[in-house]
């Protein structure tokens, strides 16, 4: 199981801020921002271009919930970054496809 599938299990605690029976939304532990948040599907999918046809539902709820979680986060005026790392050399370090919410502070354009 991956760090994420035990965290929906609940067999790692995750502070949780929204959860529905596709996706599962917690605070980042290694924030990068004054909001870091990352939204999961709760079927586990290695990453984007893990995702097939069938997958298709799932990431749109994905990316419907992430918008309502940052507007429930106080993100809605002031913007946020929706961040999808695909790889290692994107930057990804756990198998499941996640998005990151970033938010609360004014965020640099390129990413590092």
């Amino acid at each position: 199981m991956t760090l994420f599938e035990k965290i929906i299990a609940r067999q790692i605690p995750a502070n949780i801020v929204y959860e529905d029976d596709l996706v599962l939304a917690f605070h980042d532990i290694k924030p990068h921002a004054p909001v870091h948040v990352l939204i999961i599907p709760k079927k586990p999918i290695t990453r984007i271009a893990g995702a097939s046809v069938e997958d298709e539902r799932v990431l749109g709820h994905l990316l419907l919930k992430a918008a309502e979680v940052a507007e429930k986060l106080g993100l809605g005026t002031t913007g946020y970054r929706l961040v999808i790392n695909n790889g290692p050399d994107a930057g990804e370090t756990v198998p499941h496809l996640h998005c990151h919410i970033l938010g609360g502070r004014s965020l640099a354009w390129p990413p590092g």
